[in-house]
């Protein structure tokens, strides 16, 4: 995402003056206590007043809850550059978050308001998020970028059925697996645009020589391909059939990622982080082919799509984004790197801890503390430029 100009006086405050900035900070915020209080209410050591059991609790919060908040943050503040539309600033965004922030407490207190108007407030977030895009693209006549569209759609989709599904059934199982596929479709669409040109602007102007494969029909085959296979792991999640598309479109992302030119980006930290964020995508897709075929636990991966490719992309996206449109050089500092270490270790030791069930407790542990650091760290390290106005 480049800069935009801002189009109309502002005089509010720095933090409401775009999407990114009060999403980016706050999902970060919210990433850190979400998992710090994770592993004692899985233990019992913590309670809380919701309808969702503490696994499910865990599992929306982090799919329908975190996440949402990063990908409201940046298609408030994409969106405006795909249109030349005004961005949402001020009171629009300030309300915006406040239904943000009131989801997350209606969730968490579920069981004293009711499981259903717990539902109806954490779903307005998404709705009104998917009306106010679906408005500026189809005013702005963006029509390549309703696909991006259609998977927040998806996800609006997931977070309802995953209310609906805890409600009947206990506990949801497949509509936690429409917000992951949604998830990791959104980053297939997403990061095929921004890793390659991110990368192909950085090649040009200090490495020049082989440049990221620009996109093509390959590409939308594999977008294509991985759609059905994760159609078919929402319904079938194990299964000879399913872990064979699984492993084959992990087998397609990793050629897809070797095609992008990560390997000549070892001296720009904020492209490279983008090449290891994306490659958990198709460590993703193989973890969870193995899976479907009984040979691993089933959340190795789905922990390798959502700590990995979930937690590392989001990260390299915020600090990149938050960089650039608060007017900073895009360097990454060694407090950049350090947060970049930590959801590295976070996600290895998250999926380790699924691969090897003996030194599960001890991998858990090591991989909330990293988690916490990562997004903490992000919070006070780039909290100051995104509570001030743009330099």
């Amino acid at each position: 995402m480049s800069p935009v100009p801002r189009l109309r006086d502002y005089c509010g405050p720095a933090l409401l003056s775009y999407g990114f900035r009060p999403f980016f900070l706050l999902g970060a915020i919210y990433a850190g206590l979400a998992v710090a209080a994770w592993l004692p209410i899985f233990n019992g050591e913590l309670a809380l007043s919701t309808a969702f059991g503490p696994i499910d609790w865990h599992v929306h919060e982090m799919l329908y809850g975190f996440l949402p908040a990063v990908v409201t943050g940046f298609l408030l503040t994409a969106i405006p550059n795909w249109t030349g539309r005004l961005p949402i600033q001020g009171t629009p965004l300030l309300l915006l978050v406040l239904l943000w922030l009131a989801g997350r407490i209606a969730v968490t207190f579920s069981a004293a308001i009711g499981w259903l108007p717990a539902a109806i407030v954490d779903v307005s977030f998404l709705v009104l998020v998917v009306a106010a895009a679906a408005r500026e693209i189809v005013a702005g006549k963006n029509w390549r970028n309703l696909r991006v569209l259609a998977m927040v759609t998806l996800l609006l989709a997931g977070n309802i059925g995953f209310h609906l599904e805890a409600h009947v059934n206990g506990s949801a199982d497949y509509s936690a697996r429409i917000g992951i596929a949604a998830i990791v479709l959104l980053i297939a669409v997403i990061g095929g645009r921004i890793v390659p040109s991110f990368t192909r602007n950085w090649l040009v102007r200090e490495n020049p020589g082989r440049l990221p494969a620009p996109f093509g029909n390959f590409d939308g085959a594999v977008i294509l391909f991985s759609a059905a296979a994760l159609l078919l792991w929402i319904v079938q999640p194990a299964g000879q059939v399913t872990g064979a598309a699984l492993l084959a479109a992990g087998v397609l992302h990793l050629v897809r990622l070797a095609r992008w030119a990560g390997d000549r980006t070892w001296r720009d930290r904020l492209v490279l982080i983008l090449h290891i964020g994306y490659l958990f995508v198709p460590v993703g897709f193989l973890l969870s082919g193995v899976s479907a075929l009984g040979l691993v636990m089933a959340d190795a991966g789905t922990h390798a799509w959502m700590v990995g490719a979930g937690g590392v992309m989001t990260l390299a996206v915020m600090t990149r984004a938050s960089l650039g449109h608060t007017g900073q050089a895009l360097r990454a500092s060694a407090l950049t790197q350090a947060i970049y270490a930590a959801i590295i270790v976070a996600a290895l030791a998250r999926i380790c801890a699924s691969l090897h069930p003996a030194w599960q407790e001890t991998f858990l542990h090591i991989a909330v503390l990293a988690w916490v650091v990562a997004y903490f760290g992000f919070a006070v390290v780039y909290g100051p430029l995104l509570l001030t106005a743009r330099r």
